[in-house]
């Protein structure tokens, strides 16, 4: 029976099912004990409740969780928080009980009735839960039970949360796998096919056997530079990812007026690029901003080009306005457009449109390469697009760079 001095509710149906309840609904461990904490204590009487971790690696222990909510708590710092019986425990993977010695009815924070259970499974040991009671009464029986059977239920749910983590960590290497599987099937591929050309048409105007014409020899050799060209464009797209990745390109920041800088862009384009149609909406004024001229150039001329690759046909539409606290800027085409399901990785490191056409070179990397740029540069680049009429890329610089 309860005595007098330490009321508690008898164990019944009702808390078990709370209990239960509690550890089927909360997402962590820790949320389940936080909510325990509240729940039990009428019916298991604790002032200190702790529970240890083991650390692989290290083999120490910490306490990941600790409550005062009786006597202890007004002398929170000065109490016992049992664990050097947390360590026996583990060691032993038993239940551990330990009484005062000595009773001292003056000071109650002096005599700890101590329960500690392992955190385990049958196959791994997690820590250690430990209640502490300051004074009587002693643990039941029946408390021991209901305490262990708490310390089972948050030992099923840390090995669910050390396997959801296990599992989350293996998806992402399977990933990174697969991204490198990727890199290497088509770096592989988009590196043999210029050099495969380079090689074969230097070798055909090195033979001896055979007399070539000088405009032969002129359409060999722009074909040479033309994929020379090409090997060095995917080899600077590999070393400025690579370089954007691991946030080793610092930025030349300057005051750009983006009117100057696209129209002096376009001029260019049109030398390289004659069938490539732009229009050009630019609002007057528009506010200058914080930039590196180069690397915007660079994300510019990169959209640019990829609709004339993945839009042959159609015309571009270049709209740029001032914004609240920046400026935006629409790159529009009237293209094939990219279906939905490819959209949230169409700026991935090394993804590319599967159902595109198989004609189109390209290694993945240059709206990779687009995205890093304008993060730089603490804007944001995004894109939407319908299958049948378009895609449009949107991009916010801000003003200044903080």
């Amino acid at each position: 029976m309860n005595n007098i001095e330490n009321p508690m509710k008898d164990l019944d149906a009702d808390i078990f099912f709370q209990i239960i309840q509690t550890f089927w609904e909360m997402k962590s461990w820790r949320e389940s004990a936080n909510q325990l904490v509240k729940m039990i204590r009428p019916y298991f009487i604790f002032d200190n409740l702790v529970i240890y971790l083991l650390d692989p690696m290290t083999l120490t222990l910490e306490a990941a969780f600790a409550k005062a909510t009786g006597r202890g708590k007004s002398a929170e710092a000065d109490v016992a928080w049992g664990e050097i019986i947390a360590t026996r425990v583990i060691e032993s993977r038993q239940i551990v009980l330990q009484e005062p010695e000595e009773a001292d009815p003056l000071n109650r924070l002096k005599q700890p009735y101590t329960l500690a259970l392992p955190l385990a499974t049958p196959s791994q040991v997690y820590g250690a839960l430990v209640f502490i009671r300051f004074g009587s009464p002693p643990y039941s029986a029946e408390q021991i039970k209901f305490a262990h059977l708490l310390a089972r239920l948050l030992s099923r749910q840390i090995q669910y949360e050390h396997l959801k983590r296990d599992r989350d960590h293996l998806e992402f290497q399977y990933r990174v796998f697969q991204v490198q599987e990727d890199f290497i099937s088509t770096v592989s591929h988009e590196l043999r096919t210029p050099l495969g050309f380079i090689k074969g048409y230097t070798t055909t105007l090195l033979r001896t056997d055979a007399n070539w014409d000088e405009k032969t020899q002129r359409e060999f050799l722009s074909i040479i530079d033309t994929e020379t060209d090409r090997l060095q464009d995917l080899i600077a797209n590999l070393l400025d990812s690579a370089k954007l990745q691991a946030g080793q390109i610092v930025m030349n920041f300057q005051q750009v007026r983006l009117e100057s800088l696209v129209n002096d862009m376009l001029t260019r384009l049109a030398l390289h690029h004659p069938g490539l149609v732009i229009h050009t909406d630019i609002e007057q004024p528009l506010k200058p901003i914080q930039a590196d001229p180069r690397r915007l150039v660079q994300v510019f001329e990169n959209l640019l080009t990829n609709a004339e690759k993945y839009a042959p046909a159609s015309p571009v539409y270049i709209t740029i306005k001032s914004v609240r606290n920046g400026v935006k800027v629409d790159i529009r085409d009237e293209g094939p457009g990219i279906p939905e399901k490819y959209q949230e990785r169409i700026f991935d490191r090394f993804f590319r449109v599967p159902d595109q056409q198989t004609n189109v070179h390209g290694s993945g990397l240059g709206l990779f390469i687009c995205r890093q740029i304008i993060q730089a540069h603490h804007g944001e680049i995004t894109l939407t697009s319908k299958i049948g009429e378009g895609t449009t890329f949107h991009i916010f610089l801000p003003e200044t760079i903080d």
